[in-house]
């Protein structure tokens, strides 16, 4: 009977003993540190900041704890006119906003987003920078600024709103010289209409136009405007416009931090924005008609088409801007040329193919 208690306490010893060898002899995997990037973005609240935020979670799911990007909304580390000098010096690791806030540094880089309409939309545009050498050259831009920034585009904006008047717009000779709220080369456009343009963050234009400050406005959409309050300083509501007839989001990065990170989770900030670019289309067309119904039916707005003289007339001041910037700036027509021969190419495909969407429409809905 001893016998066989000494041999069970062996046993046991022994297979106690050869667990905590096999705990010592296994490797020792040490978890990697979080790596946490502070993004700004050029948005209080509403549908934008929403997207940025889309934009995180895209980035969050697929990094899990390898990568974490800590969101902040407008202002909250410099003001919006600061972000790209604020990326550049490492101030923040990122910012999410759009080119056209940045190019006072340099007017092609409106072109990025905020450019000439040469027949095509945000789709189109985002084609030619992935597809098109639109990356390349903004890259090229980013050299000759000696800008320390990466920068990825997404998110195909629809054409943005004529926008809110005092009356309804019939002929573009209304327009002439009432004082009117843009960004971007659109603001070069609109001035060469003969509207005396000043250029507004989002949140300043509501109180801009009930104040008097400014007779007319636009900022992006249906939902933005909105939530800004525009239909109680205005009822008059003019969709459609060559003023700003696509645009995208840009995220950027601090190229020093974002090549000190593994090539793994590089491409996740690239491919995130890729993911983003379709969701953004799905989820916010479908709320900016929402809200145009809700503008419309219950809060007393008129909704007009902006007539097509008045956007022939855009189209002619875009001529002027184009010609002018061009001979004034050998990139800024280099960049202009790559575009006009993509979209030559690519909309005469599209324009050929694509069925008349609006006969389809009006056949079913009227």
């Amino acid at each position: 009977m001893t016998n066989k208690i000494e041999r069970r306490k062996f046993i046991r010893g022994g297979a106690v003993a050869a667990a905590s060898a096999g705990a010592l002899a296994a490797p020792s995997v040490a978890r990697a540190e979080t790596v946490t990037l502070k993004m700004q973005a050029a948005w209080p609240s509403g549908i934008f900041l929403e997207n940025a935020q889309s934009y995180v979670d895209r980035v969050h799911a697929m990094a899990g704890d390898a990568l974490k990007i800590d969101l902040l909304a407008v202002n909250s580390v410099v003001k919006t006119s600061q972000m790209q000098d604020a990326v550049h010096r490492g101030v923040l690791d990122a910012a999410h906003y759009v080119p056209a806030y940045w190019y006072s540094k340099s007017k092609t880089a409106s072109l990025f987003g905020t450019g000439p309409c040469f027949g095509w939309s945000s789709q189109e545009v985002l084609g030619w920078v992935n597809y098109g050498g639109g990356q390349q050259l903004f890259e090229e831009l980013m050299d000759s600024l000696e800008l320390n920034i990466v920068s990825f585009f997404n998110s195909p904006m629809p054409a943005q709103p004529l926008g809110w008047f005092k009356e309804q717009i019939m002929d573009a000779s209304q327009m002439s010289g009432l004082k009117y709220r843009t960004v971007g080369l659109a603001a070069d456009v609109l001035l060469e209409m003969g509207m005396s343009v000043v250029q507004l963050p989002g949140g300043e234009i509501q109180p801009a136009m009930k104040t008097g400050l400014i007779d007319a406005a636009e900022f992006n959409n249906p939902t933005s405007d909105r939530d800004f309050g525009m239909q109680d300083v205005s009822k008059h509501y003019h969709l459609a416009s060559f003023h700003q007839s696509q645009e995208f989001f840009e995220v950027t990065f601090n190229r020093k931090k974002y090549e000190s990170l593994s090539p793994e989770l590089q491409a996740i900030l690239r491919y995130a924005s890729e993911a983003e670019n379709s969701n953004f289309y799905w989820h916010n067309t479908k709320r900016y008609s929402e809200d145009l119904a809700t503008l419309r039916d219950e809060q007393g707005v008129n909704v007009y088409r902006t007539p097509d003289s008045v956007m022939s007339e855009q189209l002619k001041a875009w001529d002027v801007v184009i010609e002018r910037l061009a001979n004034e700036d050998a990139f800024f027509a280099k960049v202009v040329d790559s575009q006009k021969a993509y979209a030559k190419e690519v909309m005469g495909y599209l324009n050929l193919n694509q069925p008349d969407y609006k006969l389809a429409y009006e056949h079913y809905f009227g």
